[in-house]
């Protein structure tokens, strides 16, 4: 695997959103951040599984760090597939990021009940939105601390 700018392989997201503006947004306000990410974006939930499925391993090299997932997808909701991810005992630790439209009371008890580890409500502007975007990948992946693979020194 290609390392990154601190000759660390670099921390790798799995962004789901089947909305390209919205995939082009989070990754411009990623790039802001001047972070060393790997960003895969897939376009719907069968996708999704499939891609994770095959990257289940804790030493897996392509294994996300992090999961952002927009609950409105095609072939698979965001809601089946985060329950698919945490009912997976080789998945669930993985932490998902619910980004969504969607400020439904309902949608956010649905997400949290399948042990979502964040609900974010897409904001409007293109500011907040890579202020947010700065915000995921701060404590995300610089601050939360995430188990290490088996013979990780």
């Amino acid at each position: 695997m290609a390392e990154g700018e601190n000759g660390r392989a670099p921390l790798r997201i799995l962004l789901v959103e089947d909305d390209l503006d919205h995939a082009e947004l989070v990754k411009r306000g990623l790039d802001e951040c001047h972070a060393d990410l790997a960003l895969v974006h897939l376009e719907d939930g069968e996708a999704a599984l499939a891609y994770l499925h095959g990257r289940d391993a804790l030493d897996s090299p392509e294994r996300p760090h992090l999961i952002l997932l927009d609950l409105r997808l095609p072939r698979i909701d965001g809601l089946e597939v985060l329950r698919e991810i945490k009912s997976s005992p080789d998945l669930a630790d993985i932490p998902c990021v619910v980004l969504t439209t969607s400020r439904a009371e309902g949608d956010m008890v649905k997400a949290y009940r399948l042990h979502a580890n964040s609900y974010l409500v897409k904001p409007g502007s293109y500011e907040s939105f890579v202020a947010l975007m700065a915000e995921v990948e701060r404590y995300w992946l610089r601050q939360n601390s995430r188990p290490l693979p088996a013979g990780t020194p």
